[in-house]
């Protein structure tokens, strides 16, 4: 018997509490009666909860009289826990989590609470595209990964945003009874069994700077402004009013990537919302977007995002 516990508090995110149980209950259909999942979920007090999006939410056990030893033990996220530290008792569960149970570990932005745990020291993890940056910035001693859908670091296992909590629990099906019982619960669940690329094929790659008046903004916005044009560091430094040196240091200083990065991600970007919301032939969106040639824009969006040009039209092409 794999034994499941999933902890949850006010807040929590519903999908990431029920999106591994419906794997875990699901994969029960196609494995032996004495290798099922068994899941329990904890919370600090007995009775209901309300999670984010108004579900209620009852707890099996509470962390107190809850068995020391699972095979699983994981955190859900919540939208609230990357700006505000879980109560104690969740913090100490997890604490005793990592220390008693086979494997340990977070969905979404449950990884901040255990952060809190002090359990992400020196130890390879991942969370929401769009938590990634304050998870490493909010816990400095933690390798964050701000691109997998989920990770395996020893028994410390860490996911994405959301749905990526399906991701990691067939992952977890797939070591525990083979990729075909995980495919067989993929397809009940009508969900990939492996998803290609990464998460930062949902996320954006650019951020306003945090003053849109400054030299580097004015170069950003000259960078999107002309994106089909080729760029040299002595042309944008022209535009920011500075030498190339003193641009190319400032630059890095303010947006912790250099200008080529920029261009590249901006050029990522803007065939991103020229495949997303038309029909034009890849061979204009490279030019337009100042790839020069369908190979090129194909190879930087594989290294990017993980997934071709056509394979990104495909997913995300609005009707």
């Amino acid at each position: 018997m794999h034994t499941v516990a999933i902890a949850i508090f006010p807040g929590v995110q519903a999908l990431d509490v029920t999106g591994p149980m419906d794997v875990f209950a699901e994969a029960n259909g196609f494995i032996a009666p004495q290798d099922r999942y068994e899941v329990t979920v904890l919370a600090a007090t007995a009775g209901p909860l309300r999670a984010s999006n108004g579900m209620t939410l009852t707890a099996d056990d509470t962390f107190e009289r809850a068995p020391r030893h699972f095979s699983l033990a994981l955190i859900a996220g919540g939208p609230a826990l990357p700006e505000a530290a879980p109560d104690a008792p969740l913090v100490d569960w997890l604490a005793s989590a990592a220390a008693h149970c086979d494997r340990y570990g977070s969905v979404c932005t449950g990884a901040f609470a255990l952060g809190h745990a002090g359990l992400l020291d020196g130890r390879n993890v991942t969370t929401h595209w769009q938590h990634a940056a304050q998870l490493a910035e909010q816990f400095p001693r933690a390798n964050v990964d701000f691109d997998r859908i989920y990770l395996r670091d020893e028994r410390l296992v860490t996911s994405a945003g959301v749905t990526a909590g399906i991701d990691l629990s067939l992952a977890l099906v797939a070591e525990d009874h083979g990729p075909q019982v995980a495919l067989a619960v993929a397809k009940r669940l009508v969900v990939f069994a492996q998803r290609q690329g990464g998460q930062s094929q949902f996320s954006p790659y650019l951020t306003a700077p945090a003053d849109d008046a400054s030299p580097v903004a004015t170069v950003q916005a000259h960078v999107m402004q002309h994106i089909g044009e080729r760029f040299t560091v002595q042309q944008l430094a022209k535009v920011a009013g500075m030498s190339a040196r003193n641009f190319a240091r400032v630059f890095v200083q303010e947006t912790n990537i250099t200008p080529h990065e920029f261009i590249e991600r901006a050029r990522v970007d803007a065939a991103r919302k020229l495949l997303e919301s038309g029909g034009a032939a890849l061979k204009a969106i490279a030019y337009d977007c100042g790839f020069g040639n369908p190979d090129r824009m194909r190879i930087v969006f594989t290294k990017r995002i993980g997934v071709t040009p056509m394979q990104y039209r495909e997913r995300f092409r609005s009707p």
